[in-house]
């Protein structure tokens, strides 16, 4: 533990309300189920009750396209929430505890342990930061509405009622979801929107409070091994490794925590499981974890800030810091440079006549067979534009393959959404299904698009024609280059995924050289391939391989998920994918075919 403040679980907790939270929880359930969704006014007279200063918020939003999975388009929804005012301080500061109202019997005991807590809490005397309770509706929506009116900005556009009861600024939240009576571990999720990772402080002090309460704790869904030094722990270490990567790299929150980092709030999920295993624990035992986490984040005199955010958790004692992963990427990426700079030296090699030639085993005509090319006077401009273009014409054949490679991620990136209404209308599809059809079209679309414009704008055998591919991948190594090292320092998984499957590809695409093989390794690199392949990676690794069928209907559910994901949360792989990775990969797949 790195923060001082939080360097002892030396705190007695003495919650016992065990029982009450479960007939909180009870009495929930029967209201939601008489009201049909979130009982509202129940939530509202009960906070009220137990004393504390109480808020509802409306919110709505209409989805780009329906979401086939929930079954939803227009979204209405209320958050409740109530505050518990500091008594020894001036409501400066603040935490939060959340949980969803989902439907049928999910979460209800969250929700009564939720309000169990509050009436302990409320007996207190040593708050020196507001603590707000919070039950919102419709998942990660209502988290996000609730979110952009406490902090007064409009991100996502969702409309919600006017301005809401403040506390201080939130320096960490706990989101709980518990679905039974009695658990026999806890799960804890850390990935947020985007990657995003909260402090490691906050996940210590979890991991503290679980041992002295002797609570099973998780990641990952996996427990660690007793015997940490032998071969079976070290694959249980990687496999739980292999999970966060892919968890981390698809950007997408893994709880209603993920929402909370952006705004610069450390935050978890704890989800409680209940399992076959023997040892079971009650409310009392998960309430007294809770209270002591919250007492121990009371003491914070500053935000959390002296651990790590950059890290990778083989289990929940052990971690990866960047220090550590962040020099193999670098070598991946040193692989993509020095590529580039051989392919420089290449276009600007010199013979010793003063005719510029290639000495390459994939190299194309050389300038004498077209026509001799005057030595560049001294003070001309680069000696590689003469080279490369002895006429200005023929700056014109490497633009087409730029701008059509971008035009199609363009239109990879606006169509699929805008389009849905011609192509239901063309075709027995539903909205869901054409914004994802039109997706892939698109996709596959763009490696059909010709690549003979060098020879049609620089003539046959020219000197662009023979050389310009060097220089079309020149830019795209150094292109790709930029996108991970950018990417890297966002979201490292998802940097170093693209980059394992991308960089081989990158560095051994020409012209030349067994074509067929070549175009199969570049295939296998697509971003949209690499998706596919981590699919039935992730359902390896938790150990519930997928079908083919399955692992396909996966995939089309990522796709939809992934854009309304960006949509409704500007989540950036959906823009960064379009935009960035898939027009580089173009490139490439232009390179290849140039001859």
């Amino acid at each position: 533990m790195s923060e001082n403040a939080m360097g002892s679980t030396m705190v007695e907790e003495q919650f016992s309300l065990g029982e009450r939270a479960l007939a909180l929880a009870r009495d929930f359930a029967a209201h939601k189920k008489k009201a049909g969704g979130m009982p509202t006014a129940w939530l509202e007279k009960t906070m009220w009750s137990l004393g504390l200063e109480v808020h509802q918020q409306q919110f709505s939003h209409t989805l780009p396209f329906p979401d086939e999975s929930r079954e939803r388009y227009l979204v209405r929804g209320t958050n409740v929430y109530g505050i518990l005012r500091a008594p020894r301080a001036a409501s400066t500061e603040a935490l939060v505890l959340s949980t969803g109202c989902a439907p049928g019997p999910h979460n209800n005991q969250a929700v009564g342990l939720l309000l169990a807590l509050a009436s302990y809490f409320r007996g207190q005397i040593y708050w020196a930061k507001d603590i707000i309770f919070l039950v919102n509706e419709h998942d990660l929506l209502g988290m996000e509405a609730w979110l952009e009116a406490y902090h007064d900005v409009n991100i996502t556009a969702v409309r919600s009622s006017g301005p809401l009861g403040r506390a201080g600024a939130i320096q960490a939240a706990i989101s709980l979801e518990l679905s039974s009576d009695v658990v026999t571990s806890f799960d804890v999720a850390v990935e947020g929107l985007n990657g995003q990772l909260p402090n490691l402080d906050l996940l210590n002090l979890f991991n503290a409070f679980c041992q002295k309460n002797g609570l099973l704790c998780t990641i990952q869904g996996k427990l660690q091994r007793s015997d940490w030094d032998s071969l079976p722990a070290y694959a249980r270490s990687l496999q739980t490794l292999l999970l966060m990567v892919l968890a981390q790299a698809s950007g997408r929150p893994r709880g209603e925590h993920g929402l909370f980092l952006r705004y610069r709030i450390e935050a978890v999920t704890l989800r409680g499981i209940n399992s076959f295993r023997q040892y079971k624990y009650d409310m009392s035992t998960v309430g007294k974890t809770l209270e002591g986490m919250f007492r121990k984040l009371n003491n914070l005199l500053e935000r959390l800030h002296q651990s790590y955010f950059f890290y990778l958790l083989p289990s929940l004692s052990r971690f990866v810091s960047i220090g550590v992963y962040m020099p193999a990427f670098g070598f991946l990426i040193l692989v993509l440079i020095l590529r580039a700079l051989d392919l420089w030296m290449k276009l600007n090699k010199t013979d010793p006549g003063g005719s510029d030639q290639l000495s390459d085993s994939d190299h194309g005509p050389s300038t004498t067979e077209v026509g001799e090319t005057p030595p560049a006077p001294p003070g001309a401009p680069s000696r590689l534009l003469l080279t490369l273009c002895p006429q200005a014409p023929r700056l014109l054949a490497l633009v087409p393959p730029v701008l059509v490679c971008h035009a199609a991620g363009l239109a990879l990136y606006y169509l699929p959404v805008l389009g849905q209404s011609v192509a239901t209308q063309h075709f027995p599809v539903s909205e869901a299904e054409a914004v994802v059809l039109t997706l892939i079209a698109i996709y596959v679309a763009g490696m059909a698009l010709p690549h003979s414009t060098h020879r049609v704008l620089g003539g046959p055998g020219s000197v662009a024609a023979a050389r310009g591919w060097m220089v079309l991948k020149l830019l795209a190594l150094l292109y790709l280059a930029a996108q991970l090292t950018a990417l890297a320092l966002l979201n490292f998984s998802l940097g170093f995924l693209l980059a394992v499957t991308m960089v081989p590809a990158a560095a051994a695409t020409a012209p030349t050289g067994p074509r067929v093989l070549l175009a199969l390794v570049l295939v296998l690199a697509t971003p949209a391939v690499t998706l596919l392949l981590g699919i039935f990676l992730e359902r390896e690794l938790v150990e519930a391989p997928a079908a083919p069928g399955e692992g396909w209907q996966r995939f089309l559910g990522a796709l939809g998920q992934g854009l309304l994901l960006h949509h409704l949360h500007g989540a950036f792989l959906c823009p960064l994918l379009a935009l960035g990775t898939y027009p580089c990969w173009l490139l490439l797949w232009n390179v290849l075919f140039w001859d």
